[in-house]
């Protein structure tokens, strides 16, 4: 079975503090479950970039940005079993921000029956040994990049 080309455009946040980055783990209702992701998500109808980062930041880790500035652009293109049996021509679109939040709010996922079930901070020594599980493109992309943010 062979859905049409899906194409995404989404906003998410590079939060690098005390050499470690912040990730997200995809939970069950998400794909492909237990990957682990950047905070953020897809840019709703009519909402601006930033505003969707800002959004999708405080949902997945109940922190609000200090500072963000554009970075950076990523995009993947896959076409690959999707959910269940069907094949799917997937093209995201990453608008990558270099985010600062305050140093000692805890991050915490505050949408429970959403896409993301954990969240926490990452050594980056742990990510360079291989991380703390499979690592979504645009993770590895802006690892190989992190003297942007």
């Amino acid at each position: 079975m062979q859905g049409g080309p899906v194409q995404r455009l989404g906003s998410y946040a590079v939060v690098v503090r005390d050499e470690s980055l912040l990730l997200t783990r995809i939970s069950e209702r998400g794909f492909p479950a237990g990957w682990w992701g950047l905070p953020g998500g897809g840019v709703d109808q009519g909402e601006s970039p930033a505003d969707a980062m800002v959004r999708e930041l405080h949902e997945e880790t109940g922190l609000a940005p200090v500072t963000w500035r554009l970075v950076d652009v990523h995009d993947v293109h896959t076409v690959a079993p999707a959910r269940g049996d069907q094949w799917e021509d997937y093209h995201g679109v990453h608008l990558l921000y270099a985010v600062t939040v305050e140093p000692d709010v805890v991050p915490h996922v505050v949408e429970t029956d959403g896409t993301t079930d954990v969240v926490r901070w990452v050594p980056l020594d742990e990510l360079a040994r291989g991380g703390p599980g499979r690592l979504l493109p645009v993770v590895e992309h802006v690892l190989a990049r992190l003297d942007q943010y």
